[in-house]
């Protein structure tokens, strides 16, 4: 393995993750139905977003440019909730998360000297406090806007099992979860 592959995993975790690995490209599997989860809205991003379907594109498109990197990081952040009904505490550890992927994204873009990166986070893009498109404009920042795992079709569960992260972290948590796919 590249040892700033390996640098990737530490610095996850010294930003606050719980739990990081590189993961090999291949071994990522796609399912349609985080798609119909999208399109039923259960997030509330749905055709509210750049970064979220359908404007960001295709099942298809996606995992064609995902197939395009060999390798990636894959971490997590877990978050305690009050209760499993605790929306504000979910909406806190989504944040915080956001703030550490932002973090890291930063670092391996001033550190190390990839080709090209593809930085998918939890949920819908936030960089903004209000997206482009609900002002049918263009991104403001697409160098800096980013897709979720999920709708680009990633099986988050089977990555994590893969790699033997646990997806489920214990009664009143929240599991917040990243994949950078990197170029060397």
């Amino acid at each position: 393995m590249n040892p700033d592959m390996e640098k990737l995993t530490f610095l996850a975790k010294s930003l606050g993750a719980a739990h990081a690995a590189i993961i090999d490209v291949a071994v990522v599997q796609f399912n349609e139905d985080f798609r119909t989860q999208c399109e039923q809205n259960v997030c509330g991003s749905y055709n509210k977003n750049w970064m979220c379907p359908p404007a960001v594109g295709s099942i298809a498109e996606l995992k064609e440019k995902v197939q395009t990197f060999k390798q990636g990081l894959l971490f997590q952040t877990v978050y305690q909730l009050e209760s499993s009904f605790d929306w504000e505490g979910m909406q806190e550890g989504t944040a915080e998360h956001t703030r550490i992927f932002r973090e890291l994204l930063d670092k391996l873009r001033s550190t190390f000297s990839y080709k090209k990166l593809l930085p998918l986070n939890v949920g819908p893009c936030t960089y903004c406090s209000r997206c482009a498109f609900l002002d049918k404009q263009e991104c403001r920042f697409p160098e800096e806007s980013v897709s979720s795992v999920e709708a680009s079709g990633i099986d988050v569960i089977a990555l994590e099992k893969s790699y033997g992260i646990p997806y489920n972290n214990g009664e009143n948590t929240i599991s917040c979860v990243s994949l950078i796919l990197v170029e060397p």
